[in-house]
């Protein structure tokens, strides 16, 4: 495990303070890093050294409402749309001359969603496990809303989770990820938590544990896919719990030019479990011939 004392930089973007994370290979390419629901920059520490090795200039911001970058004010909430004006404006304000976007999960998601938004801006996507949300048919729409709403009220009023020690922070993350290694976990918590009345608290917002208003639609999320016109790899962990949807084909049909790399003995979580196999698949990806 290493995290190679990365740089630490403070940006605004989108009118919020974002915090980041540097490893700069010197080269002219950035490969900005995207984390995913609940995690933070500091989930890339494992892999972003390799990155910088082969000369990237390699940058994971938290993204808004997690880590140490700004929560959104009063009134305000957690929709992808946001992400993509974030990494918009911090592109335009970190990125070098080439640009090329991993992300994993919701990081993912919100890097295709910016990839087919400004198609002539990356050169490559990675993402990882990031097109698997189900769609759910004939769902109750209203009642999800007034759900969304409720579960926004209780989140604000109860605030975050505390949890006695250090260590029982680390033993969370390994309750929810039971691959990570208990130093990466501890490693985790350390760096994504903060003192609290009571012990600590983890850094992300409370109410992004609620489940939004809008479902997921594929046809929509077609629609962006079908506009990246970068080459794109979809990473998947072999032990997932997080397994393709039945209709995995069509969604890696939507993209221009997909292809898909597998993690043998890891889980959803795959940069924590098998780092240097995660890297290794990306700096091949990243290093392709032009158009592959």
């Amino acid at each position: 495990m290493r995290d190679s004392h990365p740089v630490e930089r403070e940006v605004v973007a989108n009118g919020l303070r974002h915090h980041l994370l540097v490893w700069d290979g010197g080269g002219p390419t950035t490969v900005l890093c995207l984390h995913g629901f609940l995690d933070l920059a500091w989930g890339f520490a494992f892999v972003a050294p390799s990155l910088a090795a082969a000369g990237y200039h390699v940058v994971a911001p938290d993204l808004r409402g997690h880590g140490d970058t700004d929560r959104i004010g009063p009134g305000g909430y957690y929709y992808f749309m946001d992400y993509v004006h974030d990494v918009a404006d911090l592109v335009d304000q970190v990125a070098r001359q080439r640009l090329s976007l991993v992300g994993h999960s919701m990081g993912g998601s919100v890097a295709l969603l910016y990839a087919a938004t400004f198609p002539d801006r990356p050169e490559r996507v990675v993402a990882m496990e990031s097109v698997h949300v189900q769609e759910v048919p004939g769902e109750d729409l209203p009642r999800r809303t007034a759900d969304w709403i409720e579960s926004v009220r209780r989140a604000r009023r109860r605030g975050p989770r505390t949890l006695p020690t250090l260590e029982a922070c680390a033993e969370r993350i390994r309750r929810f990820d039971p691959f990570c290694p208990p130093e990466v976990a501890l490693f985790l918590a350390e760096r994504g938590t903060l003192p609290a009345p009571g012990g600590r608290a983890f850094k992300h917002d409370p109410v992004h544990v609620t489940r939004g208003p809008y479902p997921f639609r594929l046809e929509q999320a077609e629609a962006y896919w079908r506009a990246v016109a970068c080459p794109v790899l979809l990473v998947d962990a072999e032990k997932s719990e997080v397994p393709p949807p039945p209709d995995m084909d069509r969604r890696v049909a939507a993209f221009r030019r997909a292809r898909r790399a597998f993690i043998p003995e890891a889980g959803h979580m795959m940069m924590r479990h098998e780092p240097e196999a995660v890297a290794r698949a990306l700096l091949e990806f990243l290093a392709g011939e032009e158009g592959s």
